[in-house]
């Protein structure tokens, strides 16, 4: 008889908060690598974009924007090779140290002025991230059993941690690099260091969590079926990477001034090619049908059963109605920003004005806030708690009520400018909506992904967030500083996000139906 991580936990009599205590460990790490993301995020494009006597690079909004947008799309859809990686070779436990390590070099090599540092700092920690997002994420689910009803309440704490980071983040890289740019990113790799000490002095609460897959002996010959599906994946794989290859050319270039004769600015070889324009119409779009592609391959080279690909199908659904959800959520940082710098009232007081960065830690504020109160009520519900696609909904419809009071703030704004705390209680919206979704959608992927496949659908998962932030960003593009456009583009926004979870709404019976058809799956009341 297999015994599970929290059986362990409790006849040894040690648990954290009435959880596996491996949490702890995984809450830790989390925490210090979002400090390390967020800080070092906060002040990326101020530092490419501020003058080069103030120590920054001098470069121009839009070749910033461009490098920043590719960073930041890489962090998120790496996380579906690196969760492949572990599924098939290394294991998620040593997945996330190599991942973390990898990202703390990073971070310190962005502390280095020279420009290849500062190219080879964004890729190391992309690469770390790839390794380690998804990775860590399916060990919290490897805490629980499938049927546990603490899963959401565990990836809500879980949670918690990540939005810790993140609320220290901008005090903590940001006050640094006020003084010296550099200091900030090097606050970001101690940050990353002190997570990677605490992971491996905490490994020893993981012990069967996370482990390297078991090779099958080989008691078959490979099958002509499987041998296509493995050829099939190496040749997506090849024309991937050469297309990555093309397009982060300018950057490549860029590495090696010497072969051009320029220093510090995006240059071609050979040809002419926008960057901003490959990342919004070219890159992303490659990069969402070779993820899917991965999946399908690899459960065909899996011989999933047909009840796995009736999870498969459920993951897929809540991955668009997610995407949908980060569309509007992730504008955080772009519409919502640009509403904060230029049509609010961030005067306090005569002597003391709400700085437009400090909006970035309210949401993660809020989060620190009602995560331990979500996961209570998630528990304290126990079966009668909503279905994974009911807390969707709800999710979505906060997060556009968000948007619905944003429209009416701009609709009242009459040539002045809004109260501040109309931002304020639409993060609070969003960040309900939050809770509803990311930490759910977080527990549903390892509850329902295929055994061999956990991490690579985790990838999946946070391809959402990637794909729903190139979508916002194309939706922030139509922000105006006037009051007809704001009224239109958010009312739409909140249109969007409403319409999505009424449709989810309807869709319910029929995920339910497949639901109830899988094995293994969590058996729910209704709501």
């Amino acid at each position: 008889m297999s015994v599970s991580v929290d059986d362990i936990d409790r006849q040894a009599g040690k648990q954290f908060f009435g959880h596996p205590r491996g949490l702890s460990t995984l809450f830790m790490t989390e925490m210090w690598e979002r400090l390390s993301y967020y800080g070092m995020r906060a002040i990326l494009i101020l530092y490419m974009t501020a003058e080069l006597e103030k120590g920054g690079l001098g470069w121009d909004t839009r070749s910033a924007a461009a490098i920043y947008g590719l960073y930041t799309s890489s962090v998120w859809f790496l996380p579906l090779i690196g969760g492949w990686i572990a599924d098939r070779f290394i294991g998620a436990k040593r997945a996330t140290l190599v991942g973390g390590i990898i990202i703390t070099l990073g971070h310190f090599l962005l502390a280095f002025p020279p420009i290849p540092f500062f190219y080879a700092g964004l890729i190391f920690v992309s690469v770390g991230t790839g390794f380690l997002k998804s990775n860590i994420s399916k060990m919290v689910g490897d805490l629980y059993k499938k049927d546990d009803e603490r899963r959401d309440a565990g990836f809500s704490i879980f949670y918690m941690g990540i939005n810790t980071g993140a609320l220290l983040a901008p005090f903590v890289c940001g006050t640094l690099a006020a003084y010296n740019w550099h200091w900030g990113f090097a606050a970001a790799g101690v940050g990353m260091l002190f997570g990677v000490i605490q992971y491996i002095f905490g490994m020893k609460k993981l012990q069967g969590v996370g482990e390297a897959p078991v090779p099958q002996a080989a008691s078959r010959e490979e099958t002509p079926r499987e041998s296509s599906a493995y050829n099939i994946q190496m040749i997506v794989l090849a024309v991937v990477s050469v297309i990555a290859i093309i397009l982060l050319s300018p950057v490549i270039a860029s590495l090696f001034p010497s072969l051009v004769g320029k220093e510090d600015k995006f240059v071609n070889i050979g040809f002419s090619l926008d960057v901003s324009v490959a990342i919004n119409y070219v890159l992303m779009p490659v990069v969402l049908i070779a993820g899917l592609i991965a999946v399908l391959l690899t459960g065909l080279q899996d011989k999933l059963s047909r009840d796995d690909w009736k999870r498969i199908g459920i993951i897929f659904v809540l991955f668009l109605f997610a995407t949908v959800f980060w569309m509007g959520y992730e504008q955080a940082g772009s519409s919502l920003n640009l509403f904060a710098e230029q049509m609010t009232n961030r005067q306090i007081t005569a002597a003391l004005e709400f700085k437009t960065a400090w909006f970035q830690s309210v949401s993660p504020f809020y989060i620190v806030v009602f995560a331990p109160i979500f996961a209570w009520i998630w528990i304290a519900m126990g079966k009668r708690q909503p279905s994974d696609e009911i807390k969707f909904v709800i999710g979505l419809i906060l997060t556009g009520i968000g948007y619905v009071i944003l429209a009416y703030a701009a609709s009242s704004l009459s040539g002045g400018k809004a109260s501040l705390w109309w931002l304020v209680v639409v993060y609070l919206f969003h960040t309900w909506g939050e809770l509803c979704i990311s930490p759910v959608g977080l527990s549903t992927m390892t509850k329902l992904a295929p055994g061999k496949m956990v991490s690579l659908m985790l990838g999946v998962w946070f391809l959402s967030i990637s794909m729903g932030s190139y979508a916002g960003g194309l939706v922030a593009g139509n922000f105006e500083p006037n009051e007809l456009t704001l009224v239109g583009l958010f009312g739409k926004v909140a249109g969007v996000l409403i319409g999505s979870g009424l449709l989810l709404l309807a869709l319910t019976p029929l995920i339910r139906k497949l639901y109830s058809n899988a094995p293994d799956a969590v058996p729910v009341e209704p709501a």
